[in-house]
């Protein structure tokens, strides 16, 4: 039988996973590895979430639930986006529960666009983007926010990019994998294009509490922008819980009452126990998140300092998430290779840009979600196996 459709032929293959792969080839051997190539917080899920769950299954909530969450789910999401953000929406139809953020901007992609439509997405970009255009039929259009440009994003370059068949921008901020954060000014010029052009905005915002002396603000709180915005969050960062696969969309309900139906066919509900544990962390969870960011900022802020000591790292402190994007090109070598050098001679696990889009060209990704102890031994590993350079 044949592989795929024509659309997946262009699927791409390799890049974090096949890096992922070859470091735990190396640490079955032996090798000492410290794993920075997946954003996998090493912080466990909250007790009291866990408890929650544990009870919901003593109970008996094994069975479908809502397509668009369980009521208290809801409520807690609503209300806790209202505390934190000043993000008001409507528990009944303004919100839809997902299996994850990941399957949230893939649902939306195929409820919002025709195939053969475009969606502008800056880059580098979180890697999913791509394959959920190409599974959507939809193209995805790359636009480029630069290091030297202190990763805010041009919206002269976005302009350039319009064509007859764009409908949809896509933001993500605080970013993965640049760790860049799109202030106030840069967002409100973005949703003056949006609002001219008749774009609609699809915000990921999952690493909206990893803040480091900045502001989040969500385009969608911006004048006249919240009927044109689908905000995705999601419970895997924030609250360290990467495997429950609970996301969410936030929008308008005529939007949201489409992209339900599309959620209904894909995965009838999110897991109905781990919706109930959810709903525990976004009731009591604040101080958790605080005390999770307090340390991975701790972890940030030395990774910077030790890379602006290494000759040849160019590199832009991170205000936000909780990843490292320094600029490689003074040593010569491409990420791919860059990456296999670290792993092989410093035993530390990146990836390379180019896995991020095209624009993350001569960067490689480094996650600073492990322990404190094991990003300072990859920083003094990594400044080791560079001097060797």
């Amino acid at each position: 039988m044949k592989s795929c459709n024509k659309r997946l032929e262009a699927m791409p293959f390799g890049g974090l996973y096949e890096i992922f792969t070859k470091a735990n080839k190396l640490e079955a051997q032996g090798k000492r590895i410290i794993h920075m190539e997946i954003g996998r917080p090493d912080y466990d899920s909250p007790d009291f979430a866990k408890e929650a769950v544990k009870e919901a299954l003593d109970r008996g909530q094994v069975h479908y639930t809502d397509v668009n969450g369980i009521e208290p789910l809801r409520k807690a999401i609503c209300n806790k986006e209202k505390r934190r953000f000043g993000l008001e929406y409507d528990y009944e139809t303004e919100i839809s529960v997902m299996s994850g953020a990941a399957e949230a901007i893939g649902v939306i992609m195929l409820t919002m666009m025709n195939p053969g439509e475009e969606i502008i997405v800056p880059s580098p970009f979180f890697s999913a983007y791509r394959e959920q255009a190409l599974i959507a039929g939809v193209k995805l259009v790359e636009v480029p926010v630069r290091m030297e440009d202190n990763w805010q994003l041009n919206v002269e370059e976005i302009e350039k990019r319009i064509t007859p068949n764009t409908t949809m921008l896509l933001i993500n901020t605080p970013n993965n994998p640049a760790g860049y954060v799109l202030d106030r000014d840069n967002l409100e010029k973005i949703a003056d294009l949006a609002k001219e052009r008749d774009l609609i905005v699809i915000s990921d915002e999952c690493y909206d509490e990893f803040i480091y002396g900045e502001e989040h603000v969500s385009i969608s709180t911006l004048d006249d922008m919240r009927e044109r915005t689908l905000v995705v969050k999601s419970t895997s960062k924030q609250f360290s819980m990467t495997g429950w696969r609970i996301g969410y969309v936030l929008g308008p309900a005529n939007a949201i009452k489409y992209i339900n139906k599309v959620h209904q066919n894909f995965s009838t509900c999110a897991t109905a126990f781990a919706q109930w544990g959810a709903v525990e962390a976004f009731n009591n969870g604040d101080s958790f998140i605080e005390d999770m960011v307090k340390e991975f900022k701790r972890r940030g802020d030395y990774l910077y300092e030790a890379f602006t000591k290494i000759d040849g790292l160019k590199i832009v402190k991170p205000k936000g998430a909780f990843y490292a994007f320094p600029d490689i090109t003074a040593f010569g070598m491409d990420e791919r290779e860059f990456c296999n050098y670290l792993m092989e001679e410093a035993g530390v696990v990146g990836v390379p840009g180019t896995s991020f889009g095209e624009y993350g060209k001569g960067h490689i990704r480094l996650a600073y979600c492990c322990s404190y102890e094991d990003v300072v031994e990859a920083c003094e590993k990594i400044k080791i196996a560079l001097g060797k350079l």
